[in-house]
């Protein structure tokens, strides 16, 4: 009975640590670098504007460096909409060479900002990489109240 409880009690365990080692991954595996082609990697996935002004630059960039073997060939860059509007390059991007695109959004609504731009390319590793802008307009101060002193008024 005793040699019987010590194995049932070895197996909960491993059960468990291959569980939580499991549900750390999230059940995937660890992604393996690919070690030929065009390799994509961004130097961010989302660029928060944070709150803006109606009307503020709402310009932004991302850059893509290639940490691949062959050049990186973007074949097309995407906005979600019409109101955020990327720019990629057009020539193919060397190995180890990075670059940058731009992305201009349209400040001109008011609200939350929640748009993406979708990138296609020849990369090994994501051959369609999704970048996000996000963040908050807020309207533009209308007319001022003239300032008062409390002195007298001059006229």
């Amino acid at each position: 009975m005793r040699k019987f409880l010590m194995t049932f009690s070895l197996i909960c365990a491993s059960a468990i640590v291959t569980n939580f080692t499991f549900a750390q991954n999230n059940g995937t595996p660890d992604p393996v670098e690919p070690t030929s082609g065009a390799v994509l990697k961004m130097n961010k996935d989302v660029h928060d504007y944070g709150t803006i002004t109606q009307g503020d630059d709402g310009n932004c960039t991302f850059t893509i460096t290639n940490t691949g073997t062959e050049a990186l060939i973007i074949s097309l860059c995407k906005g979600s909409c019409g109101c955020t509007v990327p720019v990629c390059p057009q020539e193919p991007i060397p190995p180890g060479e990075s670059v940058d695109i731009t992305v201009k959004y349209n400040t001109s609504k008011v609200g939350p900002i929640q748009r993406s731009v979708t990138i296609s390319s020849n990369a090994s590793n994501e051959p369609k990489k999704v970048i996000r802008i996000k963040g908050n307009v807020k309207a533009k101060p209308t007319g001022s109240a003239p300032f008062n002193t409390g002195g007298p008024t001059v006229n």
